[in-house]
Formats: C-alpha cells, sequence, structure tokens
C-alpha cells in the first residue's frame, strides 16, 4: 500500500515538475500558491534561507531567477519517493538552465547558456507541499560566470551526470527500499568511527570499487574510495573532527536503488585543526546544511550525489563571500 501511496505523490509532483519545465511565470506563480500550504515551510540556501509560502518562494528566489534567465527551465534526472519518521516525502535532483542574460545576486551574466544543479525535497501532506527544503549551487553559477571568490575545489570541477543506468526517473523500480536504506544507513552510521582515523570506517565495505562522489561547486567531483578520501573526506576531517551527523532531525528514505537524506542543518561541528577549503580555522561552531542523494549497485553505493550550502558557512564564519565577489567582478557590475 505504501509503494502505491509514493506512486500517488510522483504522479501528483509530475505537474510541479512540468510546470517548472515549460516555465511561465504567471503560471509558476499561480501554481505555487495552490501546491504549497499557506503555513508551508520553505529552506533555501543562503542568502534566502527560511521563506514562508509558496508566494515568497516565487517573489523571493523564482521571480529573480527568472530575471536573469527569463528562459529558464528546471530538468530533473533523479525523482524518488519514499516514507520517513511517518512523512512522505518526493526527492528531486537536476539542473537549472537558461541564458544567463541579467546580474542575479550580483554574479554578472554570462550571455550564454548557464546551468546551477539543485537537490530538492518535498514534505507531502493531503496532495499539497507542507515544507521544501532546497540547496541550489549558487557558487556553480559563480564559476560559471567566471565571478570565483573562493578557493579552488580540490576535486575535479564538471557537471554531475544523471544516474550511470538512466533509471533516475523510472516510476516502476524494484521495491528493494530496505535493502538500499540498510547499505547507505550502515555506511553513514561508520562513518562515526572516524575518530579513530578514515581507515577505521571501513568504507570498502559499503562502497563500490568504481564509485563516484558527485560534490559541489567548491569541493568538486572524485571517483574511487581513493580519490574520495583524498580530494574530500581527510580535509574536512582533518579541520572538523568532532563533526556530527543531525540525522533524527533528517528524513532518510528509499525508492528501489535510490536512498535521499535531507535536514536543514545536517551537521554540526567547529572549523578547526588545519582549516577547511582554504578558510583559516576560526574554532568557531557552525552548522552545515547538506542534501545527498546515493545509487546502490549490487549490495555496494555506486553514486552518491552531494550538495552542501557552502555560502553559508562562510557567512556563519564572517566571511561575505558575496562582497568580495562583487570587488573581483568591479568592472562587469552595473554602473
Amino acid at each position: 500500500m505504501k509503494i502505491k501511496h509514493h506512486q500517488r505523490n510522483k504522479e501528483f509532483f509530475a505537474q510541479f515538475r512540468q510546470t517548472l519545465y515549460n516555465l511561465n511565470p504567471d503560471t509558476l506563480q499561480n501554481y505555487l500558491s495552490e501546491i504549497f500550504t499557506p503555513e508551508s515551510t520553505i529552506y533555501l540556501p543562503f542568502p534566502f534561507n527560511t521563506l514562508q509560502s509558496g508566494e515568497a518562494l516565487f517573489d523571493q528566489a523564482y521571480a529573480p531567477l527568472l530575471h536573469a534567465m527569463p528562459d529558464l527551465e528546471r530538468r530533473d534526472f533523479l525523482v524518488m519517493a519514499g516514507e520517513a519518521n511517518g512523512d512522505f516525502w518526493i526527492g528531486c535532483a537536476g539542473y537549472y538552465m537558461g541564458v544567463f542574460e541579467q546580474a542575479w545576486l550580483g554574479i554578472p551574466p554570462t550571455h550564454h547558456i548557464a546551468g546551477m544543479r539543485y537537490h530538492e525535497f518535498f514534505k507531502i501532506v493531503d496532495q499539497q507541499i507542507v515544507e521544501m527544503q532546497a540547496l541550489w549551487d549558487i557558487p556553480e553559477l559563480m564559476m560559471q560566470a567566471n565571478a570565483w571568490a573562493m578557493t579552488p575545489s580540490l576535486g575535479v570541477q564538471w557537471i554531475a551526470p544523471s544516474p550511470a543506468p538512466q533509471d533516475g526517473l523510472q516510476s516502476d523500480k524494484p521495491p528493494n527500499r530496505e535493502t538500499s536504506l540498510k547499505i547507505v544507513y550502515d555506511m553513514v552510521d561508520a562513518l562515526k568511527l572516524s575518530v579513530d582515523g578514515h581507515e577505521a570506517m571501513n568504507l570498502e565495505r559499503f562502497w563500490h570499487p568504481k564509485m563516484n562522489w558527485y560534490g559541489p561547486a567548491g569541493i568538486g567531483t572524485a571517483r574511487q574510495l581513493e580519490g574520495f578520501r583524498r580530494w574530500h573526506q581527510i580535509p574536512f576531517l582533518n579541520a572538523m573532527p568532532d563533526r556530527i551527523a543531525i540525522l533524527e532531525n533528517g528524513a532518510f528514505f528509499a525508492d528501489g536503488d535510490y536512498v535521499g537524506f535531507t535536514a536543514f542543518p545536517g551537521m554540526k561541528m567547529t572549523l578547526s585543526g588545519d582549516g577547511w577549503l582554504g578558510i583559516a580555522p576560526t574554532n568557531r561552531a557552525i552548522d552545515m546544511r547538506s542534501l545527498d542523494f546515493w545509487r546502490c549497485e549490487d549490495g555496494l553505493i555506486r553514486e552518491n550525489w552531494v550538495l552542501v550550502d557552502l555560502l553559508h558557512v562562510y557567512d556563519q564564519i564572517g566571511v561575505d563571500v558575496f562582497a568580495r565577489m562583487r570587488e573581483y567582478t568591479y568592472a562587469r557590475q552595473p554602473k
């Protein structure tokens, strides 16, 4: 019965996806007012943060983005549905794309096609959205606009691909939710052993030898466990050895071979050690917004899409990335 319920939620959500694919501003504004409850809570990345209602989502987020990219479309490569803690969720990953014609958040336009990855989760109650948790990879757009104001990525910077089997939008995935969820949950649980060094986590038990880890702009993509450890995990653990995942406040759910996790925030830690991503150790307590999707294959994790709100991290330690970007792109800013 629950599998049928998840399928109904996907079918209900299909109109949302179609509206944002064939995007008309007036249609979108009206539709968001209908699909979100008046009391809905919407969590977006910095600098948007928390909004209330579909009207606010349109006015403060989509309308300015549409001004910058008038031909904007939202294109999913992954859509999944599941249950966590008695709540029903939809999880989506894909790209917003269009010709970047006008400045947005101070990012100068390129007048070329541009893409910005998103991870978005929606809590559904009675065919309405009561909560949205989303990260948009705004730094990815900065990078495409040659307006990068942070340190270089350690991993490879590229467009993260859709799932290898090309089944991210498939509506009849096999019901192996429990198996996929256990693989990922056990892997996440093993991360707690990092206090004894990254070897103690025994991640070879969980990850495929040809695994891909698709990180956000500012961290980049890594392949194989050695690449994941070298270009993300070891620098991350060295900088924040006391980090703790806030799993109890999040939603962990599976759909076939896919697993999603959403929480706002999903981790807390102290930025210490030798710093992270070129950020000097401030010894400040921070939290981190990170939304994840995993794909399992033959009992192992083969792909992991990860977005982290890096702009929010910088804001918590008092660094205004947007101000630095405006200085860097001064000659291209509107006068």
